[in-house]
């Protein structure tokens, strides 16, 4: 059974930065991707930044450019290095693998950024 958990969550000032961890436990068979979705109250959840095999990393419109997700395979983890944060980033995180097609998620981080 995968289990992902994540940390580095927190609560920032605008302008500031916070680094994402989220780091897979269990045997991963096959990782076609990991990245990060994240969600506010009343809301869909939305994707952030996503790294899938044999691909470079894809990001959403709004944090293209201030987010940089990258992946260690062999620890089976992945980060979120989060930069030039704005208010409208606050929300849940969300950590997820899919693992030759089961989709995991993790409990989620609360990010916070104050103006």
């Amino acid at each position: 059974q995968v289990q992902l958990v994540e940390s580095g969550g927190g609560v920032v000032q605008a302008g500031g930065s916070l680094r994402l961890s989220c780091a897979a436990s269990g045997t991963v068979f096959y990782m076609n991707y990991m990245g990060w979705y994240r969600q506010t109250p009343g809301k869909q959840r939305e994707l952030v930044a996503i790294v899938r095999r044999g691909s470079r990393p894809s990001y959403s419109e709004s944090v293209r450019g201030r987010f940089t997700v990258s992946r260690d395979n062999a620890e089976n983890s992945v980060y979120l290095q989060m930069n030039s944060l704005k208010p409208g980033d606050t929300a849940v995180y969300y950590c997820t693998l899919d693992d030759a097609g089961h989709v995991h998620w993790g409990r989620g981080t609360q990010v916070t950024v104050s103006p």
